[in-house]
């Protein structure tokens, strides 16, 4: 009967004097055919079960238990899925819908239809490319003062970077979304609670492939109710204090409260508004805050990358602390960013379930379909990449751009994800400011395992020492 279970995951890490191949699984050389052993092993990690072949331009579809899958690794078929056909695959699946309806309700991450629509026009609004800047003070302040707490530390001191910038986000985050100060314990709560939440979380809805068309319901266990409590106390208590007149009358929420004034139509009521709140609070802080500590891991690997960030800080900065203003100015810590997307991309896998049948280059899709489009494999495709596996910042440097549809970390189409710039923003300025002052080092002997829940994180978060510069 063991032979049923799902076997360890085997993690590749290679590095020498002038190139770093950062932690990945291992290809997947099960026994083909056997889909009941396969989903048993994504259950455990949805990384480890892809084959040399998976990782080509081309779509592929297989069943398992009666339900089609359809594998699209394309991009000229994504364009198709994401922008010419998207009404037909605007739906989440279900194993996402049910994974965080719990948490978020209705918002706009897993909405569709109408619900959708409305809310996408009002949080397009609130962080549009254009209102980035002017958050931009609220970056540098928190920014500045994780600086500060690390600087009363010894140097070498321990931490969990992934902790500390889950902490960092969701500050900037609150004081962006709600005009408040969230303060440092309720960030950790919420960081905890929300690293809690994913581990209860399954990775795989075995209700979806027996047969129930939405899926079945989350189990909400004791563990899991006491994390969301958590976080919806916070988020609550935010909202509800801006309400009262306690929050920034410049803050996102007011936007969201002044256009629901202008347009009741909308029923944008206290739970809807949290929803939203949420929604927006829970995605930019956690994309962005997996995104730095993957960043921290491949540059404490890379020397040599680690040391033209120094030199691009100094050239643009000199001695004093980087602002948004020199966002622009700082390519090659945006390039860092960027690679370090391509090969942790937070959301490493996006499904969407069909309405209708269609068919994809030359695939008939049945209704009710289960169509996967996974960045983790996409941008890791050597068609498309080379040397895909490794890191290589100057891939984004001098204007060069992947193929489009290629590089989807933040989704595609109308469902590209309405934050994208102002998490690129708040990444690169973080990293600038933080780099400047200190250096991030992750234990040569610790193993980096990634592990996709909901998101991409590393395995048991990232321990670092500090070093100041």
């Amino acid at each position: 009967m063991f032979a049923w279970r799902p076997r360890p995951v085997e993690i590749t890490e290679r590095l020498n004097d002038t190139s770093f191949e950062p932690a990945h699984a291992a290809y997947y050389d099960g026994k083909s055919g056997d889909w009941l052993r396969l989903l048993l092993q994504a259950r455990v990690d949805f990384l480890s079960i892809w084959r040399p072949a998976d990782f080509t331009e081309r779509v592929t579809a297989t069943r398992v238990l009666g339900r089609q899958i359809v594998l699209v690794n394309a991009p000229d078929l994504i364009r198709q899925v994401v922008v010419k056909r998207h009404e037909n695959y605007e739906r989440k699946s279900p194993q996402m819908r049910r994974a965080l309806e719990y948490l978020l309700g209705d918002g706009l991450f897993i909405s569709d239809g109408e619900t959708w629509k409305q809310r996408r026009a009002l949080v397009n609004d609130i962080v549009h490319t254009n209102r980035v800047p002017s958050f931009g003070p609220v970056m540098e302040k928190t920014a500045g003062e994780l600086v500060e707490r690390w600087s009363r530390m010894p140097d070498g001191a321990s931490v969990n970077v992934l902790h500390e910038m889950a902490g960092l986000t969701a500050e900037i985050i609150s004081r962006s979304v709600f005009g408040n100060n969230l303060g440092k314990e309720s960030a950790d709560a919420v960081t905890d609670s929300f690293t809690s939440y994913q581990s209860l979380i399954d990775s795989i809805n075995l209700g979806y492939f027996i047969g129930f068309d939405e899926g079945l319901p989350v189990l909400r266990t004791p563990s899991l109710r006491r994390s969301v409590k958590r976080i919806h106390r916070i988020i609550d208590k935010v909202v509800e204090d801006h309400l009262a007149g306690r929050g920034d009358h410049n803050s996102m929420v007011e936007l969201l409260i002044r256009r629901q004034e202008r347009s009741p139509e909308l029923k944008l009521d206290l739970v809807a508004l949290r929803n939203e709140a949420a929604t927006i609070f829970m995605a930019g802080h956690e994309t962005t805050a997996a995104t730095l500590t993957w960043a921290w891991y491949l540059l404490s690997r890379a020397g040599w990358a680690e040391q033209a960030v120094h030199e691009e800080i100094a050239r643009v900065c000199g001695d004093r602390t980087p602002t948004i203003d020199d966002v622009p100015n700082l390519d090659y810590c945006r390039a860092v960013i960027e690679e370090t997307l391509r090969l942790y991309p937070p959301v490493p896998i996006l499904a969407r379930q069909t309405k209708q049948a269609d068919t994809i280059g030359d695939m008939p899709i049945e209704p009710a379909s289960l169509v996967l489009m996974v960045p983790w494999l996409l941008h890791r495709t050597p068609s498309l990449f080379e040397d895909p596996h490794l890191f290589r910042p100057e891939r984004f440097l001098n204007g060069r751009r992947p193929v489009p549809y290629s590089y989807i970390p933040f989704a595609s189409g109308p469902r590209v994800c309405p934050g994208m710039n102002f998490g690129l923003t708040e990444a690169i300025l973080c990293l600038a400011v933080l780099a400047q002052r200190f250096r991030v080092r992750v234990d040569a002997g610790h193993k980096v395992e990634p592990l996709c829940r909901l998101t991409l994180r590393p395995k048991g978060g990232l321990p670092v020492t500090l070093h100041r510069r």
